[in-house]
């Protein structure tokens, strides 16, 4: 029996060790205290491995499953971080469940719900409420009533506790997600798809680079932007976005490197006229 136990470790399938809310709570802790740990590459992902790094051990008592789940949370994430929480612990949830078996699993939902948690969070988390309820709060110790600065305390302690239960909120709306929901968890990777696209689509409205050249034939000027245009709109941001992720998926090229010569490139491009 315990020859067993071994190989099923081994085989990347779960301990049978049940997550404690101490687990959990430790989990969101270091989450929170972690999120400033951040870089070019991965963005949050050290913090994601940072952060669950201790029930990922109880959950996966054999080293190179332990390792394998670890590096599959090194992976790229970056999202709203309040928010975030929520989807670490679903994630939580499904490889106490399946282990490794749920790694794509878990990474197509970490990619298909960083976005639109991203737009949420910062636009109602970060921007909308607080704008709201500070200028209440403002205006009322204006006045000279203390009211004021009691609302703006209680909504900060609202939202921090928000924050310190998110991760075990996720795990239990995790729970339900690989249970009640179980069959329909390949459907992750249509989320995953539809992330990639809205990515895909910053591309062309975040980075505008664009071709000034211009040629004259006589009484006849001809532009080179509108042309590429016609071929394919934005191909010198599509370009250069392939090209960078080529170099770092390919050629094991540094981050810091890369954006370091980009930014030359861009100097010497845009002072001899080629780019815009």
């Amino acid at each position: 029996m315990e020859n067993e136990n071994i190989t099923a470790v081994a085989e990347g399938k779960p301990s049978g060790y049940k997550v404690t809310k101490k687990d959990l709570r430790n989990a969101n802790w270091r989450w929170l205290m972690s999120v400033c740990t951040f870089n070019y590459q991965t963005q949050q992902g050290a913090s994601v491995a940072y952060a669950l790094s201790p029930v990922l051990r109880k959950i996966y008592t054999n080293d190179e499953d332990y390792k394998q789940a670890l590096n599959n949370h090194f992976r790229y994430y970056n999202t709203q971080p309040w928010l975030a929480a929520i989807i670490l612990g679903a994630c939580v949830a499904m490889e106490e469940r399946d282990g490794l078996a749920a790694a794509d699993a878990v990474q197509d939902l970490k990619i298909g719900t960083m976005g639109p948690l991203a737009g949420v969070g910062d636009s109602l988390l970060m921007t909308m409420i607080p704008t709201i309820m500070g200028s209440i709060a403002a205006y009322m110790a204006i006045e000279g009533n203390p009211v004021g600065a009691g609302i703006w305390f209680a909504l900060i302690l609202a939202i921090f506790w928000v924050r310190m239960h998110a991760l075990e909120f996720g795990y239990k709306q995790g729970v339900k997600l690989v249970t009640d929901f179980s069959e329909k968890l390949p459907n992750l990777t249509a989320a995953s798809v539809l992330g990639l696209t809205v990515v895909g689509c910053l591309i062309a409205s975040v980075i505008g680079v664009t071709c000034p050249i211009s040629f004259s034939f006589g009484d006849v000027a001809m532009e080179i932007q509108p042309l590429l245009d016609k071929i394919l709109p934005a191909m010198i941001p599509a370009a250069i976005t392939g090209s960078a992720y080529y170099l770092l998926t390919k050629k094991n090229a540094s981050m810091t490197a890369l954006i370091l010569v980009v930014i030359v490139l861009a100097m010497v491009a845009s002072a001899a006229g080629i780019l815009a």
